[in-house]
């Protein structure tokens, strides 16, 4: 699978991709990233990307020109049917494991808009769509009831979340936790009894037993979601 970002900020997403779990799945080659400056696809000096939203009110809005050019750019030669276009936007369809999956097991590319400032000027939305612009799958995504300053972070939380699901990336497909007894379950380690400020922190005996029934049927009992 390859990941195509675009984004304002290359710098605030590049550190992340390099490290940890993602940055093993691209220098293992199972999935590839793609981050492309949106400033890049500008025709002026300035190499300007946003201005003052019609009908007035405060903030900027990303212009709808280096937008189109970059996604022009990306989807050229793109399978229709095998590529996803998602937009980060504070009222988009909430974003969960399920989706993630989904994404993971039907697309080869995922383009991401990073969105910034007020927003994206509507119009992508309409050219991505229609037949008589890229006709294209693309959806706008949220990844909580909250608004940030940008799409960086809800970028990274997407491809994260979805190189989880992809073969190899995670090593071993059973170290998902969603395969097992899904998510939320209380986890121990070294050492078995901890002690501090005179008292004493144990780990639970079923865990203990070597008995794996026990151990099962405790973590089903105690995991934090149902």
């Amino acid at each position: 699978m390859t990941f195509h970002i675009v984004t304002v900020f290359p710098e605030l997403i590049e550190p992340y991709l390099k490290g940890s779990i993602v940055g093993r799945g691209v220098s293992s080659r199972l999935v590839k990233i793609k981050i492309y400056n949106l400033r890049d696809f500008t025709r002026d000096r300035h190499r300007k990307i946003d201005d003052k939203p019609y009908g007035g009110g405060p903030g900027m809005v990303i212009s709808v020109e280096p937008l189109a050019l970059a996604l022009k750019q990306i989807l050229k030669g793109k399978s229709k049917s095998k590529t996803k276009v998602i937009i980060t936007a504070p009222a988009g369809k909430q974003f969960n494991s399920q989706t993630a999956r989904s994404l993971a097991s039907r697309y080869e590319d995922v383009v991401i808009i990073a969105g910034r400032y007020e927003g994206l000027d509507e119009r992508i939305v309409k050219i991505l769509k229609s037949k008589n612009g890229f006709d294209a799958k693309a959806e706008e995504i949220s990844v909580g009831p909250y608004v940030l300053t940008g799409g960086e972070l809800p970028a990274l939380v997407i491809i994260d979340a979805i190189m989880r699901h992809i073969d190899g990336v995670l090593g071993k497909a059973e170290s998902l936790e969603e395969k097992r007894l899904g998510v939320g379950i209380p986890a121990y380690t070294r050492p078995e009894n901890f002690r501090f400020l005179e008292k004493n922190y144990k780990v639970p005996r079923p865990l203990l037993s070597g008995n794996h029934k026990k151990i099962e049927a405790w973590r089903r009992k105690n995991r934090k979601i149902g």
